[in-house]
């Protein structure tokens, strides 16, 4: 099935539930289907061609998640822009998608008019909330499609339904194409893994491009109720949870440690919470039994990436609550769960060899989950997809009970605060200062952000240069996100004989003492 289809069963179980409510409105089944059914008719009336690829550029709003279904309605792609991103980062991942239409929130205004002039393959914009800039808004853009046929074309499990970035906020973005398969493996997934004995209540707070705007389509056959925040605020959100009687919630896990941290936080009523998935990064254990104490035996946590989406491995609630209470299944608490049922997933060795239980080696995983492919890169497809596998990248052995544990990462790549950051480009910006002769990036463990970006740094000889001036420096050509939070300066760095730089080594003086490597 595709998801409109599974939102179209929502529609006719429960028309007038409130599907999504933000501050200002509510929409319900009914009326969330008429409009992206008119914005969808738009869509055919001006042009559409055969898997059109329509981004859509908005913090968290309603009529941005009619947009959404009104490209899936439409028989298009929907290719999700996330507004995190540099204005340079979006524009080179819409040219790689080739995208022919933007819906916008005028808030990103100056952006497109940026995207309109360097994308070349962009046909139609049309502003959400206001006309702008030439572009009408969504209001003018539903008339032109007034009495139009939308085509009802044969299922395919193969046809292209969203292309996604694989980075984070940095780093050249893969695209990673999922199929209607892919999708209702998702879905199903959902279904079999989080069910409900009654509709959820699910609150949006982390973007509608990040996985909390992704479970919103993946809980649609329980007909839930999407509570829409335009951002993650902690306090807002404690708020909402009460005020709306929420029972699922995505957050990445600083978004948790932030709540955790609120002098409020236990003023508040969660016995609502039956799933408070964190996910994005690896939670701290010592994090989770805090949130088993304060939001009660709800917290859950998934693993999976964009090429094999958010279900690889999962722990519930019930688990997590058992090991938080017991010492001797403490351990649990930093494992990412067992295999889910509808993917297969097996621990590799360099060689391709499937491996036994206990011992360490790289996440695989292979079935109906697994993205098709990257949007047109064979090459990349194919080392992703060595002997028959989708090769995560993460190190992980798999115990005796069933459980896996990651404990290191091939990919050099680093996870800070759910955002995935290329190491390649952060040296490659610290390299370019004049009294820098070489550095090495690796992730750290920390507190926050799962992850901190940090930097080796070798300095030209005579140079003075202190680490806070550096991360000023990276910040300038990064942004805050990208750049180092430490910075060390060492006489060398280790290296092989053939002279590589040897991270492994390095990263042992940071995670001495901890069963992973990564955090």
């Amino acid at each position: 099935m595709r998801v409109i289809d599974f939102f179209d069963k929502a529609v006719l179980a429960q028309p007038a539930r409130a599907a999504f409510v933000s501050k200002t409105r509510t929409h319900t089944y009914r009326e969330m289907d008429a409009l992206a059914r008119r914005v969808a008719q738009a869509i055919v009336a001006t042009g559409l061609s055969d898997g059109g690829r329509i981004a859509v550029y908005a913090p968290n709003d309603v009529d941005a998640f009619a947009c959404v279904l009104a490209a899936f309605r439409a028989n298009a792609t929907w290719v999700p822009i996330n507004a995190r991103n540099a204005l340079d980062a979006n524009i080179d991942f819409m040219n790689l998608t080739e995208c022919e239409w933007l819906f916008y929130h005028s808030s990103f205004a100056d952006n497109a008019r940026e995207i309109r002039a360097q994308v070349p393959s962009l046909k139609h914009l049309v502003c959400i909330d206001e006309a702008r800039d030439g572009a009408p808004s969504l209001q003018q853009f539903m008339t032109r499609g007034d009495g139009v046929d939308i085509p009802d074309l044969p299922y395919d499990p193969h046809r292209m339904a969203t292309i996604l970035g694989s980075g984070g906020t940095t780093g050249r973005s893969k695209g990673i194409l999922w199929d209607n398969l892919t999708w209702s493996t998702l879905i199903a997934e959902t279904s079999i893994t989080m069910p409900s004995d009654r509709p959820p209540v699910h609150l949006c707070a982390a973007p509608m491009t990040h996985a909390a705007g992704i479970l919103s389509f993946m809980l649609t056959p329980q007909c839930p109720t999407n509570v829409v925040l335009e951002k993650i605020d902690p306090l807002e959100i404690m708020e909402t949870i009460q005020r709306h009687r929420v029972t699922h919630l995505f957050l990445p896990p600083t978004a948790l440690y932030a709540m955790l941290a609120h002098p409020r936080v236990r003023e508040f009523d969660y016995s609502s919470l039956t799933h408070f998935l964190i996910a994005a990064s690896p939670v701290s254990p010592d994090k989770l039994a805090e949130a088993v104490e304060v939001f009660g035996p709800c917290m859950c946590q998934c693993y999976g990436q964009v090429e094999a989406p958010m279900l690889i491995t999962y722990l519930p609630p019930a688990e997590i609550a058992a090991a938080a209470r017991d010492p001797a299944l403490r351990h649990r608490l930093k494992s990412c769960g067992k295999p889910c049922t509808l993917t297969l997933m097996r621990i590799m060795d360099d060689e391709g060899r499937l491996l036994p239980r206990g011992e360490r080696g790289e996440i695989v995983a292979r079935g109906n989950l697994v993205a098709p492919c990257y949007y047109r890169n064979p090459e990349g497809t194919a080392e992703a997809r060595r002997y028959g596998w989708h090769h995560t990248g993460d190190v992980a052995y798999w115990d005796e009970d069933g459980y896996v544990y990651i404990i290191d990462r091939k990919k050099d790549m680093i996870i800070t605060g759910g955002f995935n950051v290329f190491s390649a480009e952060v040296e490659a910006a610290i390299n370019a200062h004049p009294g820098v002769e070489n550095c090495a990036v690796i992730g750290t463990p920390d507190p926050k952000w799962g992850e901190a970006v940090t930097a080796i740094v070798i300095l030209r000889p005579g140079q003075t240069l202190t680490a806070d001036a550096l991360i000023e420096f990276a910040k300038d050509k990064l942004g805050s996100v990208k750049a180092p939070k430490k910075i060390e300066i060492w006489p060398d760095l280790p290296r092989s004989p053939v002279g590589k730089v040897l991270k492994t080594e390095i990263r042992k003086k940071f995670w001495a003492g901890s069963e992973r490597a990564v955090n």
